[in-house]
Order: C-alpha cells, then sequence, then structure tokens
C-alpha cells in the first residue's frame, strides 16, 4: 500500500498538487521569515534563508532555539521539521507538541498543522473536535494565499461530525484566546530511558 492510500479520501491529493502545496507552504514561511528578519541579530533570517535553500540541519540549528525562547513562527517550522524528518530526527509526538505551543500563541499555519495531526492521529490521539476547533482557528486567522486551503480542508473535516460535535469545535474556537509565548516541558522527561532527544 502507497502511503497516501493510508490517508481518508479527501486527504488524498495527486503528487503534483502535493508538491505545489509543500512549495507554498515553503513560501509562506519564507516570506513570513523576512518580515521578522529584524529581530534577535539576524538569526531568524538566517534559519529562514537556511530552510528556504533546504539546508535543513542549520534551519534547525538555528530554529530549535528561537523556540525555546518562545517564537511562535519559530515552533511551528521546528514543528515541520520534525514531523518530515528534515535537518532532525522524525517525530510525530514532538511535532506536534511544537504545533500546540504555536498554535496556541495564534500562530495560523501552526494551527492548521496542529488540526491535521488530530484529524490524522500524527503525534497525538485522533480528535475531530480538536482538528475541527484548530482549523477553524487557522483558516479565520489565515493570510489570503492560506485561507482557501485551510477553508477547504476545514470543511472536509467537517464532513466527517455530527452536528454536536461540530457545535463543539466551533464553541471551542469561539473561546480560545491566545496565549502568552511558552514552550513546552521536554518530552523526552516522560519517555523511556533510552529515548534521546536528538
Amino acid at each position: 500500500m502507497r502511503p497516501e492510500e493510508t490517508l481518508p479520501s479527501f486527504l488524498r491529493v495527486t503528487r503534483r498538487a502535493a508538491g505545489a502545496f509543500a512549495l507554498t507552504l515553503a513560501l509562506v514561511f519564507a516570506f513570513t521569515g523576512q518580515a521578522l528578519a529584524g529581530g534577535k541579530d539576524g538569526t531568524q533570517s538566517r534559519a529562514y534563508a537556511a530552510y528556504a535553500k533546504g539546508d535543513y540541519v542549520t534551519a534547525a540549528a538555528l530554529l530549535i532555539p528561537l523556540a525555546w525562547q518562545g517564537d511562535a513562527k519559530a515552533q511551528g517550522m521546528v514543528g515541520y521539521l520534525y514531523e518530515n524528518g528534515k535537518g532532525v530526527p522524525q517525530d510525530f509526538v514532538v511535532a506536534a507538541q511544537w504545533y500546540g505551543c504555536a498554535a496556541e500563541q495564534g500562530d495560523p499555519t501552526a494551527q492548521y498543522l496542529l488540526g491535521l495531526a488530530y484529524d490524522k492521529g500524527r503525534g497525538v490521539p485522533i480528535d475531530v473536535v480538536l482538528s475541527q476547533k484548530w482549523l477553524i482557528l487557522a483558516a479565520a486567522r489565515a493570510g489570503k494565499q492560506e485561507r482557501d486551503t485551510f477553508t477547504r480542508i476545514r470543511d472536509a473535516v467537517a464532513t466527517k461530525m455530527s452536528r454536536a460535535q461540530i457545535a463543539a469545535a466551533q464553541e471551542q474556537a469561539i473561546l480560545w484566546m491566545p496565549a502568552p509565548p511558552y514552550v513546552p516541558q521536554p518530552l523526552w522527561l516522560n519517555r523511556p530511558r533510552s529515548f534521546t532527544p536528538f
């Protein structure tokens, strides 16, 4: 069975469309980074430039310290790196935790990716209500380029839900408030002794 066959039917896309979305996501991160490049002694701009060039090891080395300082964009990108095993070992649990930190601060891309994680059960238990909550927030807060994609996926997830589940997700989204910057408790404290974080 090919990997794309394990996805729910509404998330199956052609390889070409998947590549286009990945490129779009990379450009979104790159453009967002350019807007933030002034702070933290240029570390952000170097990290985003390394990411845009595909130098994920350098990007991870620069982004992880920013993520631990509470930078929501960096946290979302570190989550993406962990989810896809780019520059760091692939780990869906760590990815979801970083997405959660950034999503709670209001980063729409991280909210979208966390919503997908809850829909697929990647690093978190499958939970369509939480998936829908994060997808609702992502679609509402997204920029012009991402809004259509985020809305389409939000609506696709809703087709699997009961009216009560949709209402619960909408209520959670309405009550959500952005959190101040924070960082996760290191996951390896709760992992078996054989686990090493890097």
